[in-house]
């Protein structure tokens, strides 16, 4: 008791009574204990002053202000509120006579710099796991419901005892037909002992059945074959004047063989003149979870929410608990029954288990909502009362929020970690300071706000449906925070930033764009994410982002500090900063991308130049993390260990950056299970790689889903046949692996249950869609294992013209390319596979393989970099000369701001080829070598109208400078030759290349040409095709032979796991662990069971 607050002696009993107007404020000295429930117009605790809360208590007020000094308690750390506390915040949106509180703003509970707040409710397990599938409906051959006026005689249903499903449905004329009389006496006598048996007369059943009953009386039965009289259950009505007076009802409970309860009902009525009769087989209050953990502290009348295992996130329920006595400390039972199947399994190697959370706690703060929108609320986009409560301060909570968070002003969140600085060691703290044990739900502005917060500790919160990003770091200078064992689910779209905003939203609310600019949606808008990482320096262990709008978890890079830390620091880094641990995360049911790793915000107002809105989207961040966040130090990998990725609609994963690694993951079910896209091309250049090793990634699952709860598609697909929920739509080809540039690896993975249907295309490995980009044919797969489930014609796929690919002739499509190093897909070791009308790169023993609509080539392969200058829209055509009738033509990726195009063709080294226009040539072209190796060689003849006159340079730029260091005797004044039209040029590298890089150790070789063109040649189309060949035409060769094809399994192959599951809580807290003692702050141990909650109370210095 003497770690009781409320049994403080000095504490004064205090029961202020209900008056909305009353304004109270609790002065230095003033030690209170509120005994009884109370309305008020507000409450200011002082310093010095103290309020304690007991029994329990409902406490309504427009708002709660702890100043400097002052402290408000509801239970302790060691003496745990056992009673229920409500403290309901009050105050609508449009109430002008209202005062607003300068910072807090309305309807709060605030805490000052130096103030005190202590919630300790009881422990209480946050979240867990299904162990075993909940069916829709909770059966597994779901429920059986039947009801029908006029359905003469008596009408049967046979139910099997071990699965409840319906195995006979008759009707049996027992009125008016002697043989259906027989029929059914014949068919009752056939059934095998244990069968349950439902009769219910409809209309009149009597007259050729010898039966107990009387001429249209309602009569129904439930029974077991062979059960004897114990087993039945038996009901009668009379009928008088077409009217029984009530259901004759017979009802029955059972259990399946997998311990399922169900019910099983018959009934029968004359009701107004009309006979109804009906069945009902269904496990309404029956159905039983089986979780994870001991969930013993949930009690009956809580609240739970179930998470969506499938597409949409809408199929998660929210459910309350009944009594159930035989039930152990690892299940509960729940009302009513679910509209969704929730899986609780590993499949095919991909833990797909449901999440499941407790949202009541027994200390409640709410806000107090009007029963429909009013008002300057955003009404047009939301139906409901958004003005809801929220918190601001720097705190620990273990505490329900409910209706919280206000979508009129940023900074009303439920729980607002407001500029609270370094709260770990930085900041003098030795012991952590943390969020623990929070239900956030029902909120109308995210669940947890850190604002100019770093070092703080988030654990064990659930957040559920939420306007805007849920867990949220704001100002892009957040650093040092651990997000541990947390789950957010049903983030949706709102209003206060243009990330969190829909295509609606993005293009109506335009108060902050320049005059009469229409922002794009999908380029700077729609981001609402569940974990919102605005600076990679922060750790995500253990979490789940179990359903968004667009994204689970998404990292976005600040140049600067934005909102308002603008100016606080000018330069973040933050693209140069290594990536904090990233561990055990799942990620599952979001629209847009499970994972998200990509773009910027802008950091500027808007202008004339530039008319998007601050803080929207940018596409002009490239993650490429470094020691210390200086360029100059070496590179440092971003490593993504566990990740677990299903049923995301579009995108398990997008990635963009230098050197990052996936590794231990799983990837199922997803619309494009991965893609990497590259920190940038030439000459922007790091030498950096993306990989992916030890992974899983699966077509279709055996988690077919359900139809409904807004999944929009329906339709046959899986290796089964069977009908199942789809990403996308019904064509969209579905890829495991995506290839969007380079260079990319892929090793030690694994590949299961791809598989094509009449409508669609499918993939274990594949490309970007309608690609504009370049490709590198340095893009390695090795120890690649496809399982029986994956035919070799679905190994890979280079597109084919028609829906989704278009006419499949973008400059990316038609260099599409990688490099099998192993042979593990192709069976041919050490070769390139490339689209089969490539004819750069063919040569006449490549092996073509007409299911990928792809060929397999031996050689050695790099790109050119052309980039024209004084031209635009110009396409070019290049052949090589042993293949003049096969041209590839390049369309080309235009410059935004100047006349330029560059082209990035992958062409066969050793090799010669004529360039060509469909215009007027280049004044100024630049040609450089990528990817050559030292002595690497490709001839280029480069059309030009006779009598041009060349200055023809080579140089290298240095990219770690910017400078170009011109050659020795490598600048000259040419004329071109006049027969052929042709100026050639012999491209040799020169220098050793390193690693991944696209450039040499020197830098990036290339050479200029500046063509003089004569005037009255400056219109001509230069296309020497005609003049070209045959002149220059040569036999077709192969520089590297093809090698034999490989005839063993490859035993090394695939991921050395054959699953991907999530890591045990234990396990994952010594990631936790780990990452403390770094940050030289230490938690004390305690039973996964029951949370340990340790509290330190931050004091605001600023």
């Amino acid at each position: 008791q003497n770690n009781c607050p409320h049994h403080n002696p000095v504490l004064r009993s205090w029961k202020p009574g209900h008056d909305l107007k009353k304004v109270v404020v609790v002065r230095s000295g003033e030690h209170y204990r509120l005994d009884s429930s109370a309305t008020l117009y507000s409450i200011t605790i002082q310093a010095g002053g103290k309020s304690i809360c007991s029994k329990n208590i409902t406490l309504r007020t427009r708002h709660i202000l702890i100043e400097d000094g002052g402290a408000l308690h509801i239970g302790a750390p060691k003496c745990r509120y056992r009673s229920l506390a409500t403290i309901t915040l009050v105050g609508r949106s449009d109430e002008t006579a209202v005062t607003e509180v300068p910072g807090m703003g309305h309807k709060f509970l605030g805490v000052n710099a130096g103030g005190t707040l202590e919630l300790h409710g009881s422990e209480r397990l946050s979240w867990t796991f299904l162990t075993r599938t909940v069916p829709a409906s909770g059966l597994a051959t779901g429920d059986h419901g039947f009801q029908k006026n006029f359905s003469r005689g008596i009408n049967l249903r046979v139910v099997d005892q071990d699965t409840a499903e319906v195995v006979c449905n008759e009707r049996f004329d027992t009125h008016d037909s002697r043989n259906d009389s027989k029929r059914l006496s014949q068919l009752l006598k056939s059934l095998p002992a244990g069968r349950i048996v439902a009769l219910a007369t409809g209309d009149s059943a009597v007259k050729t059945l010898f039966l107990y009953l009387y001429f249209r009386q309602a009569w129904a039965l439930v029974s077991v074959i062979g059960g004897g009289n114990g087993s039945c259950t038996e009901d009668v009505r009379e009928h008088e004047n077409h009217d029984t007076g009530g259901k004759a009802l017979a009802r029955r409970d059972f259990v399946t063989v997998d311990g399922v309860g169900f019910t099983v009902t018959a009934y029968s009525e004359w009701k107004n003149g009309y006979p109804t009769t009906g069945f009902q087989v269904d496990a309404v209050d029956k159905v039983v979870l089986n979780l994870m953990d001991d969930v013993s502290s949930w009690k009956p009348g809580d609240r739970i929410v179930v998470a969506s295992t499938d597409y949409s996130m809408h199929q998660a329920e929210e459910f309350t608990l009944l009594p159930c006595p035989h039930c152990n400390r690892k299940q509960v039972r729940i009302q009513g029954k679910p509209q969704f199947t929730h899986v609780g399994e590993i499949l095919d190697g991909v833990d797909m288990r449901a999440e499941v959370a407790l949202l009541s706690r027994n200390i409640l703060i709410h806000g107090e909502m009007e029963n429909s929108c009013y008002g300057k609320n955003w009404c047009q986009y939301f139906s409901y009362d958004t003005f809801g409560g929220h918190i601001k301060v720097c705190l620990k909570l273990c505490v329900e929020l409910k209706h919280m968070g206000q979508q009129q002003k940023k900074g009303r969140y439920p729980v607002n970690f407001h500029r609270c600085g370094d709260v770990d060691q930085r900041g003098g703290y030795s012991d952590p300071t943390y969020l623990n044990s929070l239900s956030i739900h029902h909120s109308f502005s995210r669940c947890v706000g850190i604002h100019a917060t770093n070092g703080l500790l988030v654990r064990d919160t659930v957040g559920y449906v939420t306007l805007g990003h849920c867990f949220f770091l704001e100002d892009g200078i957040e650093q040092r925070n651990i997000f541990f064992h947390n789950l957010g689910l049903l983030t949706r779209p709102g209003t206060i930033l243009p990330t969190d905003r829909n295509d609606s939203m993005c293009t109506e609310i335009t108060g902050r764009v320049h005059k009469g600019y229409v922002p794009l949606p999908a380029n700077e808008c729609k981001a609402v994410s569940t974990f919102w990482i605005a600076h990679p320096n922060n750790h995500l262990i253990s979490n789940s982002a179990a359903g968004s709008q667009d994204a689970g978890i998404w990292y976005v890079f600040h140049n600067s500090s934005t909102g308002d830390s603008h100016g606080l620091i000018p330069e973040t880094k933050a693209e140069l900063t290594p990536l904090g641990i990233f561990f055990n995360n799942r990620v599952h049911s979001n629209f847009k991308a499970g994972l998200f790793i990509d773009r910027k915000v802008k950091s500027t107002n808007a202008t004339a130049t530039d008319p998007r809105e601050y803080l929207c989207l940018d596409n002009s961040a490239r993650f490429r993390p470094h020691e210390n966040s200086a360029p100059s130090r070496p590179r440092v990998a971003a490593l993504i260990d566990t990740l677990i990725s299903f049923k995301n609609n579009d995108l398990g994963a997008w990635i963009r950056g230098g050197d990052i690694i996936i590794r231990n993951s799983g990837f199922a079910d997803n619309g494009v299970g991965l893609s990497f896209a590259s920190d940038g091309s030439y000459p922007k250049d790091e030498g950096s790689s993306q990989e992916v090793s030890q992974s899983l990634f699966v077509g279709e699952s055996r988690n077919r889903g359900t139809n409904g709860g807004q999944n929009k598609y329906w339709g046959i697909g899986g290796v089964d046949g069977k009908m199942r929920t789809l990403p996308r739509n019904k064509t969209f080809p579905i890829r495991g692996f995506q290839i969007n540039d380079g260079p990319v690896r892929i090793l030690n993975s694994t590949f299961r249950a791809f598989s094509p249907t009449t409508e669609r295309f499918t993939m274990a490995v594949g490309f970007s869609l309608k690609n504009i980009w370049q490709l590198t044919p340095r893009n390695n797969l090795s120890s690649l294992a496809f399982q029986p489930s994956v035919s070799v014609t679905l190994r890979a796929f280079f597109g084919r013209p028609g829906e989704w690919f278009e006419q499949n002739d973008l400059d990316g499509d038609k260099n599409s390319i990688f490099h099998d190093l192993d042979g593990s897909i192709s069976s041919y070791t050490d070769t390139y596979v490339a689209r089969a009308d490539n004819f750069l790169i063919r040569h006449p023993q490549c092996v073509d393989v007409p299911h990928w609509n792809g060929v397999v080539c031996s050689g050695k392969y790099s790109q050119v970099y052309i980039q024209t200058q004084g031209a635009s829209n110009l396409s070019l055509s290049i052949s090589r000369d042993e293949y003049p009738d096969k041209p590839m033509v390049l369309r080309g990726i235009r410059s935004q701001t100047a006349p330029s195009q560059q082209y990035q063709p992958v062409l066969m080294m050793g090799k010669s080829y004529t360039v060509h226009w469909n215009g007027p040539a280049p004044r100024e072209t630049v040609l450089s070598l990528i990817n050559f190796d030292q002595g690497d060689w490709a001839l280029l003849g480069f059309c030009y109208p006779n009598e041009t006159v060349f200055q023809i340079t080579s140089d290298i730029y240095n990219k770690q400078n910017n400078t170009f260091d011109v050659q020795p005797d490598q600048s000259e004044t040419v004329s071109l030759c006049l027969t052929s039209s042709l100026l050639w040029l012999y491209a040799r590298a020169w220098n050793r290349r390193d690693g991944h890089s696209y450039c040499s150790t020197a830098g990036c070789e290339r050479v200029k040409i500046i063509a003089t063109i004569r005037a009255n040649q400056k219109t001509q189309t230069c296309n020497c095709t005609a003049n070209a060949y045959p002149k220059y035409r040569k036999p077709a060769s192969n520089i590297v032979p093809m090698p034999k094809p490989n005839t063993e399994p490859c035993r090394a192959c695939g991921a050395s796991q054959v699953s991907t599951v999530q890591t045990p809580y234990e396990r994952a807290g010594q990631a936790l662990n780990y990452v403390l003692d770094r940050q030289g702050v230490h938690l004390p141990s305690c039973p996964r069971a029951l949370p340990c909650v340790f509290w330190v109370i931050v004091s605001v210095s600023h």
